[in-house]
């Protein structure tokens, strides 16, 4: 199979679908791997690094496109991306369907198959694909949230673990996955006064146990939400519902009783967001200011740190996208785990969690169906 990298176009979008180790792995295993040149710049992987591992570089993202059976990406299609596509395609990327109708109808128009890498699963029940950006975004929130705190940042003038004599902020996590846990990780470690809030009464013992007493528990109710979001300095949004579009746990009405100059992270942003306020930002304009709130709303977060992210992301995907190429579409039928990562399938939207987040009474819609909405 043909296995095609074009460079990522999102607004400061650093990272790439392959890194040069994994073109490596693809093309000893006897597949094809074409490049656009300079795919690789935003990890400083040349193009003569990916041609040492076995890549072919074509001059532009048309050609990619024009060229590939199976095409790796990191973030979603653009508007010019999905409309390069074909229906004898597989895109193989982060979808994150569920808030973003336009992109639905160009995939189902293009008659290409999408397997998103947030809806695939594990036999633990866990999002492995999703993960290890997870991991990274839990980790950059509270740096962001460190910075969007300073008064030059407009924020209330507070330091993270304070110092002695002085209280640190206070952090409070909603949601206790991956996301969240790592969040807490890291507020934990500056010194910040830390609560978690879950509805998951046995993940709550997990990470007290986890944690051994550092950080506070909470079950999720509207009344432990008010409270604790009220007295905070930073909230972190770490909600996840698999495929669906992210709870609104903080309303407009509530930013009103915040202090002023806290700091709302939505790292739910890419799923919709759960502020009620959220709209997606850049890493060039990554905050604006509501009712005296600071919101931190980047919709790719770990593109940030490029490096760290495209590799581990790689070793996540890589086993999948050795699949796909060894046995295509067949792959899905001998791992279930890949086929839960199917989204769009011949002009349908075929993953019910998706569907019903994009107000569709059935799961298979007709691209003409969804136009007419």
């Amino acid at each position: 199979m043909r296995i095609g990298v074009p460079t990522e176009i999102k607004s400061s979008e650093f990272r790439v679908g392959l890194v040069p180790a994994s073109v490596r792995e693809i093309t000893a295993h006897g597949h094809e791997v074409v490049v656009q040149s300079g795919a690789g710049a935003g990890i400083f992987a040349d193009d003569a690094a990916y041609q040492k591992a076995g890549a072919r570089i074509l001059p532009t993202a048309e050609a990619v496109f024009a060229e590939a059976d199976l095409i790796v990406k990191v973030k979603e299609p653009q508007a010019i991306e999905y409309k390069r596509l074909q229906p004898h395609q597989i895109l193989f990327t982060y979808l994150h369907l569920a808030p973003d109708a336009d992109q639905a109808r160009g995939l189902l128009a293009s008659g290409a198959t999408a397997i998103a890498y947030e809806t695939v699963t594990d036999a633990q029940g866990g999002l492995p694909l999703l993960a290890p950006m997870s991991e990274v975004a839990g980790r950059l929130s509270i740096e962001a949230a460190a910075m969007a705190l300073r008064r030059s940042s407009g924020g209330r003038g507070v330091l993270m673990g304070g110092v002695p004599s002085v209280k640190p902020a206070k952090v409070v996590v909603l949601g206790g996955g991956v996301v969240g846990t790592h969040a807490a990780r890291m507020a934990a470690g500056l010194g910040a006064d830390v609560t978690i809030i879950d509805r998951s009464l046995p993940r709550l013992r997990q990470l007290d146990e986890l944690f051994e007493g550092r950080v506070r528990t909470l079950a999720s109710t509207l009344e432990s939400i008010e409270t604790e979001v009220f007295a905070a300095d930073a909230v972190i949004g770490a909600v996840l519902v698999p495929g669906a579009s992210a709870p609104k746990l903080v309303t407009r009405d509530m930013l009103k009783e915040m202090k002023k100059g806290a700091v709302l992270v939505d790292v739910a942003i890419d799923q919709g967001g759960c502020f009620e306020t959220s709209y997606p930002t850049t890493h060039a304009e990554p905050t604006y200011e509501i009712d005296g709130i600071i919101h931190y709303c980047v919709a790719n977060m770990p593109g940030a740190v490029p490096v760290t992210s495209a590799q581990a992301l790689n070793n996540a995907t890589l086993p999948f996208v050795l699949k796909l190429a060894a046995k295509g579409l067949a792959a899905l039928d001998d791992d279930k785990h890949l086929a839960a990562g199917l989204n769009v399938r011949a002009g349908r939207i075929v993953h019910p969690t998706v569907a019903a987040s994009l107000g569709f009474d059935r799961l298979e819609v007709r691209p003409f169906a969804l136009a007419a909405e």
